[in-house]
């Protein structure tokens, strides 16, 4: 059995290189580009945004297909919004705090750029290298799952990168594909049950690479104390501490970057994308946010047969506690974070949550039916 593990990672491999390369190819320069490549140069001319905001947008110009450019700067089709980005150093360098907090994203791209990476490549690398690792990591996790059945891990591996919320995220320029390895790590850490502060050190970094997702940490945390208090009826007070020291985390990030708080993103993300947001307050009521929330919800309609069914799945196939609650974790984060930014229609902001479910739903269909083994059991 060994040894058709190691033959069907002779064949993966290849065939990650391969997907890569076709990303690669199919790469797109859009319009979280400027805000990313404006965060790392800010890095080396803090005090020139003038000069951060031309060499931005001049080094994009310098690689971007024609049309890609003019989406990316908002004159085909026509986005006024854009066009002051790129003209007006006050409008873009009020946006880069919406990309300034994404700490740990933005210093591996920083650190790209030093290597030798252009600009706009260094963003582009970063999500097709994570594309590559994800796949690696996929594997792993299913031979974790499914130790004795390689051909089940080959061909789940490869359906989960094929599928078209994955494909763009690779080809994109946001930290989605980059988030996504570190969600895989916790789930090899989940299923294999690391130790408390080994995971937390996994917690950690997924909150330095997006702060946007300490609703996920936090809620794991709630999970694991819960499930320790219902086995041994104790109180493990550490997991208050590590939630304090990623609260504090979360707090310091956005306070150090100015960032203008969630009823800013809201408002610029689903109201009115303001061209210069000192000009105007991002002012709206309960109601307008209800209004959205249910419009948006109605076209939630693909991630919520997803999500529920495979939830539905989990708890008919296994009546293990562990199971269920965490699965009930991870559905419940999709909401959560559906509530803070109802972005409906693009896949790719809910995916990474509905890959670990689906990777639940393998482990109980594995527990279930004894792993699907290859051939006779003895």
């Amino acid at each position: 059995m060994e040894n058709k593990w190691k033959l069907s990672v002779l064949f993966l491999l290849p065939i990650l290189v391969a997907l890569t390369y076709w990303n690669y190819h199919n790469r797109v320069y859009d319009w979280d580009m400027p805000g990313y490549i404006g965060s790392i140069y800010t890095l080396g001319h803090p005090d020139s945004q003038d000069k951060v905001r031309e060499l931005t947008f001049s080094s994009i110009k310098k690689e971007a297909p024609a049309d890609h450019y003019a989406d990316l700067i908002g004159t085909d089709p026509k986005d006024v919004s854009r066009q002051y980005f790129e003209k007006s150093t006050q409008a873009f360098s009020e946006q880069l705090p919406y990309y300034n907090i994404k700490v740990g994203y933005n210093l591996v791209i920083r650190f790209l750029y030093k290597i030798g990476f252009t600009a706009p490549m260094s963003v582009l690398f970063l999500s097709l290298i994570s594309y590559f690792f994800s796949g690696i990591l996929l594997f792993y996790i299913f031979k974790i799952i499914f130790p004795d059945n390689y051909l089940i891990a080959f061909f789940a591996t490869i359906g989960i990168l094929l599928l078209p919320p994955v494909t763009e995220m690779s080809r994109i320029s946001t930290p989605d594909m980059f988030i996504l390895v570190f969600l895989l790590i916790f789930m090899i850490a989940l299923i294999q049950q690391w130790k408390k502060w080994i995971m937390f050190i996994v917690l950690f970094l997924i909150t330095f690479i997006r702060p946007d997702y300490i609703t996920f940490t936090i809620t794991y945390l709630i999970t694991a104390w819960s499930c320790k208090f219902m086995i041994d009826k104790k109180i493990d007070l550490s997991y208050f501490l590590q939630a304090a020291v990623l609260i504090i985390l979360y707090f310091f990030i956005i306070k150090f970057y100015d960032f203008p708080g969630w009823k800013s993103l809201f408002y610029d993300t689903f109201i009115y994308r303001r061209p210069i947001i000192s000009a105007q307050p991002a002012s709206f009521t309960l109601q307008d946010y209800a209004v959205i929330l249910f419009e948006r919800i109605i076209n939630f309609k693909k991630i919520t047969l997803i999500a529920i069914g495979s939830l539905g799945l989990i708890f008919y196939l296994s009546k293990d506690k562990w199971i269920r609650i965490y699965s009930l974790f991870i559905f419940i984060n999709i909401y959560i974070k559906f509530v803070f930014f109802p972005q409906s229609a693009t896949l790719r902001f809910f995916f990474g949550f509905i890959i670990l479910l689906l990777i639940i739903l393998s482990f109980a269909l594995s527990k279930k039916y004894n792993g699907f083994r290859l051939g006779k059991n003895p």
